[in-house]
């Protein structure tokens, strides 16, 4: 195995990731044998609260329709421990950074109670990157030599907006190739000129910091024939199913269709 990642995986088993159901015990899939079967779905955060078309009970029915086995999360490997701890012991979560996530709190730590869920933390994000990304931010934002730089981030995320009005919140649009190319056109600026100035808070740095946690538990689970939902907001998808595609022990799997058919 590759020394960086036997070293991912280390990291995620050290940072108390439990490789034990929350819930009774999962059997594998009885059809391909040894693969992994993955379902990497688009989050909106805290937008499913508003939604209607991408609603908290449209994403339980996706969840329940998925049928996991094992949901990777964007909740860090440092705090999933204390989520769950206080969901199985008050049925509340009192860690902040799952606070901020209504399809953790609402809709996936609940089905646990009466799925047979195993609940990984698989976010590359810290405190730490957040706060050091903002005022990397505020700097590059103020400063007149980057003037046409920080515009041309700008443009590209106002022609986001255009080209996705009216189905941003679309789960089936969401979880489309179009859907894809949008965001990635849409940080493309953000990406090349902002990088360097945010270090790890950079595009391309959270999400290889995101893709290595998520590529290291399913090194875990590989070999097993499970079924494992990747949930992270739509705007990681893309780099998800990037890095997912050079692996020959998953499945990837068609997300729309736990969306269409009602």
């Amino acid at each position: 195995m590759h020394t960086t990642r036997r070293n991912a995986i280390l990291g995620v088993l050290a940072a108390g990731i439990s490789l034990q159901p929350l819930v009774g015990c999962a059997a594998p899939a009885p059809h391909n044998p040894g693969i992994t079967r993955v379902y990497v779905m688009g989050l909106i955060h805290r937008n499913h609260r508003q939604s209607e078309s991408y609603s908290l009970a449209v994403l339980e029915a996706a969840v329940r329709k998925a049928a996991p086995d094992v949901i990777l999360t964007e909740i860090p490997p440092d705090r999933i421990d204390k989520a769950l701890n206080s969901f199985r012991e008050t049925g509340e979560i009192d860690e902040p950074r799952t606070q901020v996530f209504p399809e953790y709190t609402d809709v996936i730590f609940p089905l646990s109670r009466e799925m047979p869920i195993r609940i990984f933390g698989t976010a590359g994000w810290t405190q730490a990157i957040a706060d050091d990304r903002r005022a990397a931010l505020a700097k590059i934002e103020n400063d007149p030599a980057r003037a046409k730089q920080w515009e041309e981030h700008l443009a590209a995320r106002r022609a986001y907006s255009r080209a996705v009005a009216g189905r941003g919140d679309d789960p089936v649009f969401i979880h489309t190739d179009e859907f894809d190319r949008l965001v990635e056109a849409s940080r493309t600026p953000y990406q090349r000129y902002f990088d360097e100035d945010l270090g790890a808070g950079g595009w391309t740095q959270i999400n290889a910091a995101h893709t290595a946690n998520i590529n290291a538990a399913l090194d875990t689970l590989s070999g097993q024939g499970l079924t494992v939902l990747v949930t992270y907001g739509s705007a990681h998808k893309y780099k998800i199913l990037e890095s997912l595609s050079q692996r020959d022990d998953v499945e990837l799997l068609d997300t729309r269709a736990l969306f269409e058919g009602g």
